[in-house]
């Protein structure tokens, strides 16, 4: 049985720091987006912006620190009971770009919050890897995933994440089909990124969904790839833009029992009794037995 997320990915620039401070514009953009993108009664949209959408910074890394130090604030703080309100008000799944989060500890984190169509925030993943030294933010130290009810299980990674092929491989240990990187990218490097996003998807078979900055903010050239690795939509330039799609998760089973192009069936490549293979470089080892335990 089929199991649909309908989803938009919006490429758009960041907002400027200081403006929309009480998200009304926000708001009306994403109804207006909505209104082209019919909804079905049994089926929950999704709406995904880019990395840092609403704590746009600019400027010297010292005048770029400040203004992410200005705009950060707790996971819970008033940006975030807005961003509540929004998906309650539009009945969307709600990922509105990462935030500059000011931990408990005083830290600087880059955080991506996730709101449901009830309002309730189910989900807040900090920035495991900060592009260094650009970004100022303390690292986060816990990988997220979230349930969309009827549909799957959601992880998160931001930009930098996929560079590290632990963090999708953990994420899908954990039970994801699909994996929701927001980028920020505007260095020449987003060409090799779009193969990280199709070879993430390959080598752990789930859904890539990758939404970059548009111009002047960033490259774009977002885009969303199947269990497979086909690309299902792109966008080719940095031009503001939305893609729509909707996802059928019963395919990462799909490929998961047949394997990819029919052949190859990494997840279950291993049998009880094969050698258990030693990790050192992560204190850690591979045990096939492990692999009963992946979460559905």
């Amino acid at each position: 049985m089929a199991r649909f997320l309908p989803l938009l990915l919006v490429q758009a620039p960041a907002q400027k720091p200081g403006t929309d401070v009480e998200l009304t514009g926000f708001e009306r953009e994403i109804a207006t987006l909505l209104s082209d993108f019919p909804p079905d009664p049994d089926h929950d949209r999704m709406v995904v912006y880019p990395e840092l959408h609403l704590c746009a910074a600019e400027g010297t890394p010292d005048e770029r620190t400040t203004q992410l130090a200005h705009a950060a604030e707790p996971i819970d703080g008033p940006r975030s009971q807005r961003l509540s309100r929004i998906a309650r008000n539009l009945g969307i799944w709600l990922l509105p770009g990462t935030v500059c989060e000011r931990g408990e500890d005083g830290h600087l984190y880059n955080t991506a919050p996730v709101f449901s169509p009830s309002g309730e925030r189910v989900a807040a993943y900090r920035k495991c890897f900060p592009w260094r030294p650009f970004e100022p933010y303390q690292p986060g130290n816990e990988f997220v995933v979230f349930d969309v009810p009827g549909v799957g299980r959601i992880g998160l990674a931001i930009c930098y994440d996929i560079w590290f092929p632990e963090v999708v491989r953990q994420l899908t240990w954990m039970g994801a089909d699909i994996i929701i990187n927001q980028a920020a990218t505007i260095t020449c490097d987003r060409a090799q990124e779009q193969i990280l996003v199709q070879a993430n998807a390959i080598f752990n078979q789930v859904y890539m969904v990758s939404a970059n900055r548009a111009e002047p903010d960033g490259m774009g050239q977002s885009l969303i790839v199947d269990p497979e690795g086909h690309v299902r939509a792109h966008m080719p330039g940095a031009t503001a833009g939305t893609l729509t799609d909707v996802l059928n998760t019963e395919e990462v089973q799909r490929v998961r029992t047949f394997g990819t192009a029919g052949v190859n069936r990494m997840w279950s490549q291993f049998r009880k009794d094969d050698p258990v293979l030693e990790l050192p470089m992560y204190q850690g080892r591979l045990d096939p037995k492990w692999f009963d335990t992946l979460e559905q």
